[in-house]
């Protein structure tokens, strides 16, 4: 029988098997960067990679007399998370060779825990709307998504078990359930953003990739700050509210898909009810849009006064453009509608645990739509609500779909209980 290599396993069972001795910190770094040397110069998921310093960083690791919760795990950070070691480009030319410095909070938790840093991943322009070079990895014609573009392809290709992206609006999501992975999007504010490059600041957060549930568990834990705590097993099967959120949007094959899951995870036990939020929750995809872009031009005024030709005309004429064209008042509008549907939903969150979606309108598109079906993410990300998607589906073409799993603020442990159930449910290769 032929043993995998150890860049295809979980973060969970390398930290076991470092910590049994079955092997290395260096016998991983050297495998997931054989795979990158292999295939990268295709997937173009890396930025910059550091292949010495990795490399010496494992062997240090060997060496550690003290071990932490990510011992020997290569993981790989979005290009807008600042590195003591590597540039930080944020996706455009006007920052090539930028050095922070210092470690963004993420990774400097992250390095903490024993985990080594394996290079910078491609991002969008700005993390926005122009795409970078990355390409799927299961099918080099298609988008990868975005804006976590290289991160999500770096996992995918089992370049490195673990990547830090960010969400804005879909960011991490769409680009998991694209390439065929676990993804996570915590609680609003759970996580310090000290040292990554702001878009939308009432919108960003982090976004966890891997590949199992108890990988984003552990990454998130360590992400806090905060001792590992293991997955619990629920008592009893979740209730679950199934909603059909922009559906109309979603590809049929997709819908048959999900509507085919929830039945699964019905004779499996859960409780399925149908949940159809509030109608004022249909302008939260709009108050995104001009949340979103007013900020996003204050963020970057000072690039859009001094490089505007240097700035991609998508960008210009799409976010930037919404930005400069909204009023306060407008503004105003739209973050006291998402406060109001915030509280509303913390007070009358439906008769459910968690609720089921889709993790994407389809497959990944031929070509370099990074951000298609963009509107299934604006409502939960205003929302401020933990969001995980599993690589559950298959479309049409072959390729594979997510279903996201969405949760109450706050209680994205929880959420990760319900999602370990439901991948023993749903695992296509169970």
């Amino acid at each position: 029988m032929t043993t995998r290599p150890w860049n295809e396993r979980t973060a969970t069972q390398i930290v076991a098997a470092i910590a049994a001795g079955t092997t290395s910190c260096e016998a991983v770094m050297r495998d997931c960067l054989e795979r990158i040397a292999l295939r990268d110069g295709e997937v173009h998921a890396f930025a910059s990679v550091d292949a010495g310093r990795a490399l010496a960083a494992a062997r240090e690791a060997d060496r550690a007399t003290t071990r932490g919760p990510l011992h020997g795990v290569p993981f790989a950070v979005k290009d807008i998370i600042d590195t003591a070691d590597l540039p930080t480009e944020w996706g455009t030319p006007l920052y090539a060779g930028r050095m922070a410095g210092r470690d963004s909070t993420c990774v400097a938790l992250a390095r903490r825990a024993g985990g080594l840093l394996i290079g910078k991943a491609v991002t969008t322009e700005f993390a926005n709307q122009h795409p970078g070079p990355t390409r799927n990895p299961r099918d080099l014609t298609r988008t990868p998504g975005g804006s976590s573009s290289g991160s999500a392809a770096a996992v995918a290709d089992h370049m490195a078990p673990l990547a830090i992206g960010t969400q804005t609006t879909g960011s991490t999501i769409r680009p998991s359930s694209f390439c065929g992975i676990f993804g996570f999007r915590p609680t609003y504010g759970r996580h310090r953003l000290f040292g990554v490059m702001e878009a939308a600041g009432s919108l960003d957060t982090l976004g966890l990739m891997a590949h199992s549930v108890e990988d984003i568990a552990l990454f998130n834990d360590v992400l806090l700050g905060t001792a590992p705590v293991p997955v619990a097993r629920p008592d009893t099967p979740p209730r679950i509210g199934f909603c059909r959120h922009v559906w109309d949007q979603v590809h049929p094959v997709v819908q048959a898909g999900i509507e085919a899951a929830v039945r699964r995870l019905e004779a499996a036990g859960a409780h399925i009810t149908d949940v159809q939020l509030p109608a004022e929750f249909a302008g939260l995809t709009d108050a995104h849009r001009w949340i979103s872009s007013f900020e996003f031009v204050r963020t970057f005024t000072w690039e859009i006064d001094h490089h505007w030709e240097e700035i991609s005309p998508g960008l210009r004429s799409g976010r930037i453009a919404d930005g400069l064209s909204c009023d306060m008042e407008r503004y105003m509008a739209a973050t006291a509608l998402a406060a109001r549907c915030r509280a509303q939903l913390d007070a009358e969150w439906p008769d459910c645990d968690i609720i089921v979606t889709a993790g994407a309108t389809g497959e990944a598109p031929v070509g370099w739509n990074a951000l298609a079906g963009a509107d299934l993410y604006k409502m939960w990300t205003a929302l401020h609500l933990p969001t995980l998607t599993m690589p559950a589906l298959t479309g049409a073409e072959g390729m594979p779909v997510g279903i996201q799993l969405i949760g109450p603020r706050d209680a994205d442990r929880r959420l990760f209980a319900y999602a370990s159930w439901a991948w023993e449910v749903l695992d296509p290769a169970g």
